[in-house]
């Protein structure tokens, strides 16, 4: 028997086939694979490079799936990924579930905790010992996301437009951000950003030269910086607060985390300021690894799918 499990982020999609007991038989990545931002058929063509070349490499079919992804919460996204995947590993029982859980349960299997997913976007996700679930943030690159790697990148271009425009003081991430999109000047990024190959992910890099700037002695990029780490420890909180959890880890997963230390530690920091005693630690695998212990759990019969809990 084998299973798959797989990690469709914003930025990067990871499909993992391990065996009956969990050993890893094949890895294959691929670009981003998010429903809001990259559309269905984008994210079939993503979905189905990265099976087949994992289904190839393992010499092995699934059967048993589960997929993690960003929104599908939504019955009507969901259903959209499921019909994707039925196409792609026909046959084949198909988990689909919020990305946020998978990343969970690679970081605290089967256990309650915390998750706080700060990549392209941002999301805190949370489940406790008796099946309930509960999220704040993920609302999107247009409606919220605070903390992400879009919403940081987002106020750096804001901060270089308005120091061109002189409403503002003259920005060491000028430089970093004309480099970033290779054009001249600040109102290039116009052409850039409306008419030019849009992509979020693409906002979610400058995020790293606001680490740089921050590093170089720049106020307001450590500012920044510390705003969207409170930002993220006040959604951590308030699912912790609705789900009542007192144990259980925090676990810190996505790319900004990682291209942002700043944002880890200042994330850690508020955490343990307000909740004396919490444990905050990386996510130090691939959340796909929480998709295959679900499909896993789903081929034995013992899935349960925390529910979403309402006050």
């Amino acid at each position: 028997m084998a299973v798959l499990g797989i990690d469709a982020g914003g930025t990067k999609t990871v499909c993992q086939i391990t065996d009956a007991h969990g050993t890893l038989l094949a890895e294959a990545r691929g670009p981003g694979a998010n429903l809001q931002n990259a559309g269905e058929l984008q994210v079939e063509k993503v979905l189905h490079e990265v099976i087949q070349a994992a289904t190839l490499q393992a010499d092995a079919w699934p059967t048993s799936a589960c997929i993690g992804m960003a929104g599908v919460d939504r019955p009507e996204d969901a259903g959209i990924v499921r019909g994707i995947l039925s196409r792609l590993v026909p046959r084949c029982p198909v988990v689909v579930v919020n990305d946020a859980l998978i990343a969970l349960e690679a970081g605290a299997p089967g256990g309650p905790g915390v998750v706080i997913i700060a990549g392209t976007g941002s999301i805190a996700y949370g489940r406790d010992d008796r099946g309930r679930a509960a999220r704040a943030g993920g609302w999107g690159y247009v409606l919220g996301d605070e903390g992400s790697g879009y919403w940081i990148g987002r106020q750096a271009l804001r901060a270089v437009l308005r120091a061109s425009d002189g409403r503002s003081p003259a920005t060491p991430l000028t430089p970093r951000v004309l480099a970033h999109y290779q054009v001249a000047r600040p109102q290039d990024l116009v052409r850039e950003v409306y008419y030019g190959r849009f992509k979020p992910s693409t906002v979610a890099a400058i995020a790293s030269l606001v680490e740089a700037t921050a590093n170089e002695g720049d106020e307001w990029s450590q500012r920044l910086i510390a705003t969207g780490a409170h930002e993220l420890s006040l959604a951590a909180l308030a699912v912790a607060d609705r789900l009542g959890l007192t144990t259980g880890p925090v676990i810190l997963a996505g790319g900004i985390f990682r291209a942002v230390p700043r944002l880890r530690t200042g994330v850690t920091e508020a955490l343990i300021s307000e909740r004396p005693g919490t444990v905050v630690c990386p996510l130090t695998q691939e959340p796909a690894a929480g998709a295959v212990s679900l499909a896993l759990a789903a081929a034995d019969g013992t899935l349960v799918i925390p529910t979403y809990f309402e006050q």
